[in-house]
């Protein structure tokens, strides 16, 4: 049963099932902007001057064409603003790798020069600079009709429920039957285009924040890293990895794109999750800050750093983790994470450092045969089959993307999402109970928000 509540601060989004349990929300998101006042500006498409307000119109058209001629402020401090970073604050809602993509082409000028440097040039007062904004690459993602379960959509953003065993993105190895295939049959998406070093951020157990999709996902393929190069994504402003179940924000023109993109980067998304472990966390609830780095031994696992982390390119990472209910006489548990970073597979690297993987995450230590070893002393005679058949039924991480909220793009409306995991999580948490169960005291173990 779905049920919808809007009022003029928020919207809600539920569905019920069995599956329940307390989690909080409520957040309020800032707004970033760079600020500087302007010496000279005039904004222009297709040759001719128009006002700024005209960039509206460009808006739509995903700002092909648009012109920027503008003498740097004096109150810009010399040497401390990248080019691209001070072009992407005069032209309000482009986004960084856009303004990344035109000098790339050679569209950017300073004082009369080409520069085609991304991450080497620095602006400074009195810089005369001229951008033209480069036409998008032609989308490589064609529509298909796979069903989607649509959990709220309006005219600047949809959010999707995504199944587990779903790509979110076409990539290498997985060219159709992604999410963003059927999102682009379901309706009309912009095209986004993403350089190496700009943000794609990240839901938990998928990429790191601000780096690659492509980079990454050529180390998870095991390709060549000639495939690391700038890749296409329309409207896809975060990613869940392909076994995680849960919810996903898309935007649906490039003015929403940027505004989410920044509360990601800014870290105002509120993201629940909740997951099945292997193993009771000790204690029940708590914050994990260790690094996660690309395990060495295995670059298709990411570990949890501890101790000097240069040398392995470890990034900060913290979780905050809450343990729910005590599952089958203490084998597993059910647990309640909330993310303060994003890094590639950041819960399911946390919970191996805890102890107790994700059951069925056998990347990270949830294999089957470690849930059966501790199921079976835990369990009685009589359900014996059932669990062994359970067990053999895992083929994904027990991970799902509960709650969602952000600060609407366009409305400045705080969104409150939520979705009861799906049934593959539900029928093994209902086994899990009947062996046993134990529920904890929110008040005695609270989660911070």
């Amino acid at each position: 049963m779905l049920s919808l509540h809007s009022c003029g601060c928020c919207y809600r989004v539920s569905t019920s099932r069995a599956f329940k349990f307390q989690t909080s929300t409520s957040f309020s998101a800032s707004n970033y902007k760079y600020r500087f006042s302007t010496a000279r500006r005039v904004i222009a498409s297709s040759g001719s001057e128009k006002e700024q307000n005209s960039i509206e119109d460009n808006k739509r058209s995903n700002y092909s064409g648009v012109r920027l001629e503008e003498t740097v402020d004096n109150g810009t401090r010399s040497g401390k603003l990248r080019l691209d970073n001070w072009i992407s604050s005069r032209i309000n809602g482009i986004s960084r790798a856009r303004v990344q993509s035109s000098i790339k082409a050679g569209l950017v000028h300073v004082n009369g020069r080409v520069v085609d440097k991304v991450s080497s040039f620095n602006v400074k007062a009195g810089d005369e600079v001229k951008c033209t904004i480069t036409e998008l690459q032609q989308l490589r993602a064609v529509p298909e009709n796979i069903p989607l379960d649509i959990v709220y959509e309006d005219e600047h953003v949809i959010v999707i429920n995504k199944p587990a065993h779903m790509v979110v993105h076409p990539a290498p190895g997985n060219t159709s039957g992604t999410l963003v295939n059927g999102i682009l049959h379901h309706c009309n998406l912009p095209n986004f285009e993403f350089s190496n070093q700009e943000a794609l951020p990240d839901t938990e157990d998928s990429e790191d924040e601000f780096k690659s999709f492509d980079s990454d996902a050529s180390f998870r393929e095991g390709l060549d890293s000639r495939l690391s190069m700038a890749s296409i994504r329309p409207g896809i402003v975060h990613r869940l990895d392909k076994g995680t179940s849960g919810l996903l924000v898309v935007a649906k023109d490039e003015h929403s794109h940027m505004k989410l993109s920044e509360q990601f980067k800014l870290r105002t998304i509120k993201r629940v999750y909740v997951s099945l472990t292997a193993g009771v966390p000790t204690p029940t609830t708590g914050r994990i800050e260790v690094p996660v780095g690309r395990d060495p031994n295995n670059r298709l696992r990411m570990t949890a750093v501890v101790g000097p982390v240069s040398s392995m390119k470890a990034r900060h990472a913290a979780s905050r983790y809450r343990v729910i209910e005590i599952l089958a006489g203490g084998s597993c548990a059910l647990v309640e994470w909330k993310l303060e970073t994003g890094r590639t597979h950041q819960i399911r690297a946390h919970a191996k450092y805890l102890g107790v993987p994700l059951l069925g995450d056998e990347v990270y230590g949830g294999t089957k045969n470690m849930v059966l070893s501790l199921l079976r002393p835990r369990t009685a005679l009589s359900l014996h089959g059932q669990v062994a058949q359970m067990v053999s039924r895992l083929d994904r991480p027990c991970l799902h993307a509960l709650t969602l909220g952000f600060q609407h793009p366009h409305t400045g409306e705080q969104v409150h999402l939520s979705s009861d995991p799906p049934l593959d999580f539900d029928e093994i948490l209902s086994l899990l109970r009947r062996i046993g169960s134990e529920r904890i005291s929110l008040s005695k173990h609270p989660i911070s928000s």
